[in-house]
């Protein structure tokens, strides 16, 4: 292979990624906490009926809109990567509804699996026993599984692949990269843990409000966020991009980014 996967050179590349592009992905990060807060806002004290259908109707329109801006993130993170290649416009990072249907079926497919692994765990702690025993044997399914899958969004993004397909594709460039993928997003965890250690220390310090729903505890959210939110989405996109390339034994142009 011209560039076989590397853990290293892929928070490298990340890095400069983010270095490069830190303005736009910020501010779209902000963009999509305004978004997202307007919806809560919306849900809180506007939507005042309490009817299952209304409720229903909203939630379903809250996660379509949620998928879109996932999906336009991404979108702008790729174009971003490839600016130098070629002019892009605003349109470019436009998801397709296609795209957010199918990232919406996505969503559906892991609720499903999340409500079978909860109807077997239940089902064994009530026949079975040995509650610790098949809990940690669900974990380990669980981040087997997301781990083998977490590249589809990309591909949906990217290849405008279906939900079945993005599935596939993903198993398949993680199928020999799995512990190195793995160590990856234990990167990625020690990312957000190193971004919220601080955070939380001047939170402590400050001695103010720190209710859940408080005013300083939102507002040390929305650092953390803001912060974190974009390196993380970078580190995935540019690991999505350096496992194809790998797997399809060409040539790594983002190697090649400072």
């Amino acid at each position: 292979m011209y560039h076989p996967f590397s853990v290293a050179e892929t928070i490298k590349t990340a890095w400069n990624v983010l270095k490069k592009n830190f303005v736009p992905l910020v501010v779209y990060s902000v963009i999509s906490l305004f978004i997202n807060e307007a919806l809560d806002f919306f849900k809180e004290f506007i939507l005042l009926d309490d009817d299952l259908t209304t409720k229903l109707i909203f939630i379903s329109i809250q996660l379509i809109i949620q998928c879109y801006i996932g999906l336009s993130f991404y979108k702008l993170i790729l174009t971003l990567m490839d600016k130098e290649y070629y002019e892009f416009e605003f349109k470019d990072i436009l998801p397709s509804f296609r795209m957010t249907l199918n990232f919406v079926i996505i969503g559906l497919l892991t609720g499903i699996l999340v409500l079978l692994l909860v109807i077997f765990y239940v089902f064994t702690q009530r026949n079975i026993g040995y509650d610790h025993v098949f809990q940690t044997i669900e974990l380990l399914f669980i981040l087997y599984i997301g781990l083998r899958s977490i590249f589809c969004i990309c591909f949906i993004v990217d290849d405008d692949s279906s939900p079945i397909e993005s599935l596939k594709q993903s198993f398949e460039i993680t199928k020999d990269n799995f512990f190195k993928t793995l160590g990856v997003f234990t990167f990625i965890i020690l990312i957000m843990i190193a971004v919220l250690i601080p955070i939380v220390v001047l939170l402590g310090l400050s001695g103010l409000d720190q209710e859940k729903d408080g005013f300083v505890f939102r507002l040390a959210f929305y650092c953390w966020f803001i912060l974190a939110f974009p390196f993380v989405q970078v580190i995935i996109m540019v690991t999505y991009r350096k496992l194809v390339y790998s797997h399809l034994d060409v040539d790594d142009d983002i190697a090649e980014t400072n």
